[in-house]
């Protein structure tokens, strides 16, 4: 009898630590660094599109160096960046690659900005294909960014409420808060272009030449 006790004990074990929650912080430890993967694969995606966009915008716009330079020199810098999942719990190296983010974000911007001066370039076929793309990433970055931020919220959530600071501060006394994703406001909008009217000054430089030619 005492052996099937024992027995009986041994198979209910596992059944009440589950019960209790054990396994949830590993669970949603691991739920939150493959968020990150994702957010991480997202803004390699966009990376890949910026030579094929900084290309066909020097065709056009070869006067804009200094900006064509700045977005390769952001794109170099964002992607010299990678953080492994076991990194997320370093502040210091979340906010590096959040900066060299939002840098290659705010590159991307004035380049776009600065194509709206070409309406040739904004009648280019590669670049309209170029921007949508882009913007569809930026999409996904935006969705994959609440993702993580989702994830690491639950996961330190539980790290601090019962019955997870239980197991927290026993079998995963070891595990540190991860850090949430920071983006500035301007970082939130994906990059866009205005193709339904023509640049201001254009339209200004124009018209003075039409008076001055009557």
């Amino acid at each position: 009898m005492r052996r099937l006790d024992r027995l009986a004990a041994l198979i209910a074990l596992p059944l009440v630590l589950g019960g209790c929650g054990v396994n949830t912080i590993p669970t949603l430890e691991e739920q939150a660094k493959t968020k990150f993967g994702d957010l991480q694969a997202d803004y390699q995606r966009r990376a890949d599109l910026i030579p094929n966009l900084v290309a066909t915008v020097k065709g056009y716009a070869a006067q804009e160096k200094s900006v064509l330079v700045e977005v390769t020199q952001a794109r170099a810098s964002a992607t010299q960046i990678h953080i492994d999942p076991e990194q997320v719990s370093d502040p210091a190296k979340v906010a590096q690659f959040a900066q060299a983010q939002q840098g290659l974000s705010g590159a991307l911007s004035r380049l776009l900005v600065a194509s709206e001066n070409y309406p040739q370039l904004q009648s280019d076929q590669n670049f309209l294909a170029l921007q949508s793309q882009l913007e569809g990433t930026e999409n996904r970055i935006t969705v994959a960014r609440r993702d993580y931020n989702e994830a690491v919220r639950q996961y330190n959530t539980t790290l601090h409420t019962f019955p997870g600071v239980i197991w927290a501060s026993t079998l995963y006394h070891a595990e540190k808060p991860m850090v949430l994703f920071q983006a500035t406001d301007t970082a939130q909008s994906a990059p866009t272009v205005n193709f339904d009217s023509a640049p201001a000054a254009t339209t200004t430089t124009s018209t003075a030449a039409s008076n001055t030619a009557q």
